[in-house]
């Protein structure tokens, strides 16, 4: 089993990446939200999950463990392949996943393309209590400023904006640096939405 890649990257679309490293390059599935991490960048590091079947070696890559260990919990729900697993994580950020899984979402989730009521509570009650025990690195909270980011995400909620985007837009402000309020967070999300 491979752990992760680096190297360099070759192609880039928001489904797959080809990553060459030793003259040899890799096709390696990806959500977008790892597309959006790894967007402009030259040299990558993906950690990587494999299927192998009869047909096929398929990877799957992630920039984070936290986000390949949400993916391996989905892909173990009955019901929820790979691709299915993929969609669930492109649409939602998995800190996003966390909290709408801890707090039995199941709307949240038949919102995803492929994902019906059945499966959608299959996902809550198989993972609800396996998710949110310190998988998500605690060091991206401290980074963007989880007081001012989940007051600045809430009322951009109240405010009718999709719960998706307005993180996103949040979390791409937050990486940029500097000191935010919520005040000043909503301001500029309402700007990029």
């Amino acid at each position: 089993m491979y752990e992760y890649i680096t190297g360099s990257i070759a192609e880039l679309t928001p489904t797959y990446v080809v990553v060459e490293t030793g003259k040899i390059g890799y096709f390696v599935n990806i959500s977008l939200q790892t597309y959006s991490e790894i967007s402009g960048k030259s040299e990558i590091k993906v950690y990587l999950h494999q299927i192998v079947r009869e047909d096929a070696h398929i990877f799957y890559g992630f920039t984070s463990k936290s986000e390949r260990e949400l993916f391996r919990q989905l892909i173990s729900v009955s019901g929820v392949g790979a691709n299915t697993a993929r969609i669930i994580l492109s649409s939602l950020s998995a800190n996003d996943l966390e909290q709408v899984i801890a707090s039995a979402d199941v709307n949240a989730l038949k919102q995803i393309k492929g994902i019906g009521l059945k499966t959608a509570q299959r996902i809550v009650v198989d993972l609800k209590g396996k998710v949110g025990k310190g998988d998500i690195n605690p060091q991206l909270f401290s980074e963007l400023g989880n007081t001012a980011r989940s007051e600045a995400l809430s009322a951009l909620v109240m405010l009718g904006y999709p719960k998706a985007s307005a993180e996103k837009v949040l979390d791409q402000m937050l990486k940029l640096g500097g000191q935010h309020t919520a005040e000043s967070l909503v301001k500029n999300a309402l700007k990029g939405l």
